[in-house]
């Protein structure tokens, strides 16, 4: 029985029959991440899937970061759909193939992008804005404040 992982070799169990064995295959191991994210997808699934977005929560506001090198913030659109579903889209044009030009490789996606995001019910959403610096788009959603419920004491008597 295997307690420590295989670092080198095939990633296959070195025991079928044993549950605990840590070097389980993967059948995914030897194939390139770019074939699996493509495999059944076109291009533009792929700048959607590529499209990479964080979101944090501060005590003001609600901050999103999308990564979008080499776009303009003429080509993406913020906007704030259904009351509390905030969208963000664009497209990446391809670069025109020259038929004079060979190409050896062609890793940068093209294509549509769009992600949505519910926001929660504390999310002012008429202030939302947005900002692009060095192909990082930045959404802010203020946070409305957080009432504090009165509270009254009661008397008890008996």
């Amino acid at each position: 029985m295997s307690l420590i992982p295989r670092v080198f070799g095939t990633g296959r169990r070195t025991n079928v029959f044993d549950p605990f064995s840590l070097d389980i295959w993967d059948p995914f191991q030897d194939l390139p991440l770019r074939t699996i994210a493509l495999s059944g997808f076109d291009a533009e699934t792929a700048a959607v899937a590529n499209t990479s977005i964080d979101w944090k929560e501060t005590p003001e506001a609600h901050v999103f970061s999308a990564d979008l090198p080499g776009l303009k913030k003429e080509e993406m659109k913020v906007e704030v759909e259904e009351g509390r579903v905030l969208q963000i889209s664009g497209e990446r044009t391809k670069e025109k193939e020259d038929k004079n030009d060979t190409w050896h490789r062609v890793e940068r996606s093209g294509g549509r992008f769009l992600r949505r995001f519910r926001l929660p019910e504390n999310a002012k959403v008429d202030e939302v804005k947005a900002s692009m610096e060095n192909g990082v788009l930045t959404v802010t959603v203020p946070k409305e404040e957080v009432k504090k419920p009165d509270v009254k004491p009661v008397q008890i008597t008996g």
